[in-house]
């Protein structure tokens, strides 16, 4: 493969928040949320610059361990070779470490910038390509696929590769995200999942994630039930025990609630007209905010007019 040609202009890409799961669709679903990061990248001589803003300001590194830019150089791997220089400004706005997609949504800036970036980068990395590059990056391919795509995804593997579906989530179901103050290591939720469940609870789950499509869909008064799940979230209580009580209290009152990813936000899936007395419903300790649902997924949009 001959080495890639660069676009002179800087490119601006908007990445979605995302929630996994969903309850009972371990590392099969995800949503797309209408929270978002920004990022500019422009080719440059030589170097490496990042400017950082927002959420990881004052953490994330600013050099080749930025996941952001380790993805991007993935991805120019495969369009044929690295630029001389990157000059990189973050506008970040999705909470990290709270079970809403802040990795995937770095990994999708990376791959789709370095993509926008090169000049025929749509024709040598396509899609389905790109899916499978940031699954592999990010290990499963519940938030990426819903980052890129937007909407209601479901992904699988399929012989060692990755696929996705996208869906309309019904206009009736107005997503609310209560993040509370401590982050959670998605490795440390993970790590407290057992090898095996039983076979009763792997059944139940299987039914209520088939019924979740047709209630996040077309039916969403059966969300409550469509929610429930017996193989993660209360495995992980011991790293967020607040996190199960809240989605306890709000099932109690019946109100589809689950925790967002590997947690410790908890989304609840509320009908519209219920989205703001809902908010009121998790008390002290959460920043309780109504979101919109993201439909168009990651995207390159133009550079001027970047809030921080």
């Amino acid at each position: 493969m001959a080495h890639p040609a660069f676009r002179a202009a800087a490119v601006r890409v908007r990445t979605p928040a995302t929630s996994a799961n969903l309850g009972p669709g371990f590392d099969a679903l995800g949503l797309a949320l209408g929270l978002y990061d920004d990022v500019i990248v422009r080719v440059a001589e030589s170097g490496l610059h990042i400017d950082i803003a927002g959420e990881g300001a004052d953490s994330l590194p600013r050099d080749e361990r930025h996941l952001m830019v380790r993805s991007m150089r993935a991805a120019f791997d495969i369009l044929g070779g690295q630029p001389r220089g990157l000059e990189v400004v973050c506008a970040n706005r999705i909470p990290h470490g709270r079970g809403l997609g802040s990795s995937s949504a770095a990994i999708c800036a990376g791959l789709m910038a370095a993509r926008a970036v090169t000049s025929g980068g749509e024709a040598r990395l396509g899609d389905e390509a790109l899916l499978e590059l940031a699954s592999e990056i990010e290990g499963h391919p519940d938030n990426v696929a819903a980052c890129l795509f937007g909407g209601f995804t479901v992904a699988w593997s399929d012989g060692g590769s990755v696929r996705a579906i996208r869906l309309d989530p019904s206009e009736a179901v107005v997503p609310v995200v209560f993040v509370p103050a401590e982050p959670l290591l998605t490795e440390t939720a993970r790590g407290l999942l057992p090898r095996t469940v039983p076979h009763v609870d792997a059944a139940v789950n299987a039914g209520r994630a088939a019924l979740l499509v047709e209630a996040l869909t077309r039916r969403p008064e059966l969300l409550l039930p469509a929610t429930e799940d017996r193989l993660h979230q209360e495995y992980r209580a011991p790293a967020m025990a607040g996190s199960v009580q809240l989605v306890g209290r709000l099932r109690a009152e019946g109100v589809p609630a689950v925790i967002s990813g590997a947690g410790p936000t908890v989304l609840a899936l509320a009908g519209g007209g219920d989205a703001d007395r809902i908010a009121r419903l998790a008390g002290d300790g959460w920043a309780a905010n109504r979101l919109e649902l993201d439909r168009e997924g990651a995207s390159v949009l133009p550079v001027t007019g970047v809030s921080r």
